[in-house]
């Protein structure tokens, strides 16, 4: 896998990513704006975790949304 920097971390694998990523850790994995992946986790399909006005996604719903909406070869 290539490597995903943030602004505060560098993650090797997805094993390495946190529990639960915020809008600047998910832009980074995606290789997206954090407008882009905020846009993201305001829509419905994406498995948003709200905590108040936060708002999060848990790594292992990513992964399997992830693998949900990616092409079939």
């Amino acid at each position: 896998m290539t490597t995903t920097t943030t602004a505060a971390n560098t993650f090797y694998s997805f094993a390495d990513l946190p529990l639960v990523l915020n809008a600047n850790q998910l832009a980074g994995v995606l290789n997206i704006s954090r407008a882009n992946a905020y846009r993201l986790m305001r829509s419905e399909s994406f498995p948003t975790l709200r905590v108040g006005n936060r708002m999060l996604v848990v790594r292992d719903n990513l992964l399997r949304w992830m693998d949900e909406h990616s092409l079939a070869s």
